[in-house]
């Protein structure tokens, strides 16, 4: 491993997002980048779809075979308030990379500029401006219905001061086979936006960290039944969510898997701390698991790039 910068200064933001409205989701993630970077925050990350919001227990007027024009109209919606990669919205985000010179994470839907499909996407500005965007490789369950599988971006990697980065979207880190794409590429952050507020989760983010002997970046958010507009058309779905729609969970796990940050439940906050990135090579003394715990003779993978 190259020599790194030993000390990374992370601003974690768990926030709610605007549901549906990009142009208030994107003023408050500005606003949010703007406290971080005050607080000299260095790489500042935000959760899985944060603009324009994960619009949780929808279908869209979908069912086995069958759709509602009502649905469609609700996916229009959510449709136009998607972000083209490389649009007015990347711009601001951009600048404000800039402006802090910090790393942002940010979770968003991703409008296909030439083809009418959405992608579940995380975008990694740089302190100059530019950026990497990773689309989700398979979208989990029914959000189907609103993403499709990714094309590209499968794993880009940004290298900075303190060792490469990379992300895998929520339940993408289920996907053994791509958490090891990752640790090929050396990653000592490895960074997840998510909905997960499940216990079992926790579990999970300690497994990954201790395997890939790299800090796990837990970016959940605050998902309120208040969140969501009031003139959607699938307002029966709506009604029928706890007031409390994700909770939040953010937290930041060390490569022996300990809690460098405790999880934060049922509040917007911004969780600072600094990590010692000397621990992911010092860690892996015992276990590397793509170095020398490896058996490349008998156990191989090969990641078609794109």
């Amino acid at each position: 491993m190259k020599d790194l910068k030993h000390i990374c200064k992370i601003a974690l933001v768990q926030a709610e997002p605007v549901l549906f409205d990009k142009d208030a989701s994107l003023e408050k993630a500005l606003n949010l980048i703007e406290e971080a970077a005050a607080q000299k925050a260095e790489f500042i990350v935000f959760p899985e779809l944060f603009i324009p919001g994960y619009p949780i227990g929808m279908n869209f007027g979908f069912s086995m075979g069958k759709r509602t024009e009502a649905g469609r109209e609700d996916w229009m919606r959510y449709y136009n308030a998607s972000l083209l990669a490389g649009g007015p919205e990347f711009q601001a985000l951009a600048t404000a990379a800039v402006k802090a010179k910090a790393y942002i994470s940010m979770g968003f839907s991703e409008r296909d500029a030439v083809k009418g499909t959405l992608y579940n996407s995380n975008v990694i500005f740089e302190p100059d401006g530019s950026y990497k965007v990773h689309r989700k490789l398979k979208p989990t369950g029914t959000e189907r219905v609103v993403w499709g599988d990714a094309d590209r971006d499968y794993f880009p990697i940004t290298e900075t001061p303190w060792g490469p980065v990379g992300s895998l979207i929520c339940w993408e880190s289920y996907m053994p086979l791509a958490r090891v794409a990752l640790y090929q590429k050396g990653v000592t952050l490895y960074i997840s936006p998510n909905t997960n507020d499940n216990p079992e989760w926790q579990a999970t983010i300690q497994h990954i960290a201790i395997e890939g002997k790299c800090y796990f970046i837990n970016a959940d958010m605050l998902v309120r039944k208040s969140s969501y507009p009031t003139d959607l058309n699938e307002q029966d779905a709506v009604d029928r969510l706890p007031d409390m729609v994700c909770r939040g969970g953010s937290c930041i796990i060390d490569p022996y898997g300990h809690y460098l940050t405790e999880p934060v439940w049922d509040e917007e906050t911004i969780i600072y701390a600094d990590l010692d990135m000397t621990l992911p090579a010092a860690c892996k003394m015992e276990h590397d698991a793509v170095g020398h715990y490896a058996r490349p003779d008998v156990l191989k993978l090969i990641v078609e790039e794109k």
